[in-house]
């Protein structure tokens, strides 16, 4: 299993890490090259809709089918939290009928629906753990 971390490189700044050697700058929305916790969250989203639409799409409207999927929802400040969060998926289907069209459509959100993990657990909620480790603490 791939682990994760993020290292503090400044005043609330991070480099999010994995085992496979990726990383992703992490910052406050006024630090300049970064993304946000929340922004990342949005992006974790929206990727795993492109990527769970990614095989049914392709069958349907060949390999080098071009997708992006915008996603956006503010954050309530007051219970520092996201209620509400919106995906567009922005698809060329015009070389479809009707029919395929509506086809096409149901086959995506079928696919999102059962396979998007992220999507899924933002649904759904989910249970989180939060615990420290260090000299005196275990």
């Amino acid at each position: 299993m791939t682990e994760l971390w993020v290292e503090r490189t400044g005043v609330r700044r991070y480099t999010g890490r994995s085992t496979r050697g990726a990383q992703v700058l992490v910052g406050n929305e006024d630090v300049e090259g970064v993304f946000t916790p929340g922004e990342l969250m949005k992006i974790a989203l929206a990727a795993c809709s492109g990527m769970a639409s990614d095989a049914p799409l392709q069958r349907r409207l060949g390999e080098d089918y071009q997708v992006t999927i915008e996603v956006s929802g503010a954050a309530d400040r007051d219970q520092e939290r996201y209620p509400h969060l919106d995906e567009r998926m922005k698809l060329d289907l015009s070389g479809l009928s009707d029919d395929e069209v509506a086809r096409v459509l149901t086959v995506v959100e079928r696919a999102i629906d059962q396979v998007c993990t992220v999507g899924r657990t933002l649904r759904s909620g989910t249970k989180v753990t939060f615990g420290v480790s260090g000299a005196g603490v275990s």
